[in-house]
């Protein structure tokens, strides 16, 4: 999954980012806390929580500026 997002994020004086929210099917999920993050070939890698205990996968790609949604959590069906 790479789904394309607007991200609201912090950029810190010494080069932290701090995710604040980002929009995932249409919705403007606030972010409540970050955890791990890492450097890949494809960008800066964020696993970080929303409501519910929601844990999202988020990819910053720094020289377009992009960000992806690369991991979400499966949606459960009801019946």
């Amino acid at each position: 999954m790479t789904d394309p997002t607007e991200v609201e994020a912090r950029f810190e004086a010494d080069g932290k980012i701090m995710v604040l929210s980002f929009t995932w099917r249409g919705r403007r999920l606030p972010v409540t806390s970050m955890g791990r993050e890492w450097e890949a070939e494809d960008g800066h890698h964020f696993l970080v929580m929303t409501g519910g205990e929601r844990i999202f996968e988020l990819n910053f790609h720094a020289t377009s500026g992009l960000w992806n949604v690369v991991r979400a959590p499966e949606e459960r069906a009801v019946a």
